[in-house]
């Protein structure tokens, strides 16, 4: 016979228990975030995981493109922070509440390399290069 009170019991403590360690990981990995930047460093962006947009950076030249280019490139390069904070959340918790869970909410792991070695013109060239600029 299951004892049910016990089984409820057993998965409450085991829920707390990951619960704690993810709470762990977190605070020893700080702030978990992704960030992007232009090729030329005009623009740099940083999201939490999820995608909320937590910063943005322009400098001078950045602002005399177009407002159409500049919310095209800040898009760019928020999806691109989105996915790095996503494999970051992924990094800090795969251990503690498993890949497929991680997986099915969008927390995919990154491949850095990959990442690092995506062409940022192929997305929207360099926001100084190309584009109308402002008068």
């Amino acid at each position: 016979m299951i004892d049910i009170e016990h089984e409820v019991a057993v998965v409450d403590r085991r829920v707390h228990q990951a619960g704690d360690q993810a709470a762990e990981r977190v605070a020893r990995s700080g702030r978990i975030t992704g960030r992007a930047s232009s090729p030329d460093g005009g623009i740099s962006v940083e999201v939490a995981p999820g995608g909320l947009l937590t910063d943005v950076r322009l400098s001078p030249a950045a602002l005399s493109a177009d407002m159409e280019t500049l919310a095209r490139q800040i898009t760019v390069l928020a999806d691109r922070a989105t996915r790095l904070a996503g494999g970051n959340m992924h990094e800090a918790l795969a251990g503690v509440v498993g890949e497929k869970h991680l997986e099915s909410l969008g927390y995919v792991p990154v491949d850095d390399e990959a990442e690092a070695e995506t062409d940022p013109d192929a997305d929207f060239g360099d926001p100084l290069k190309h584009g109308r600029h402002r008068r």
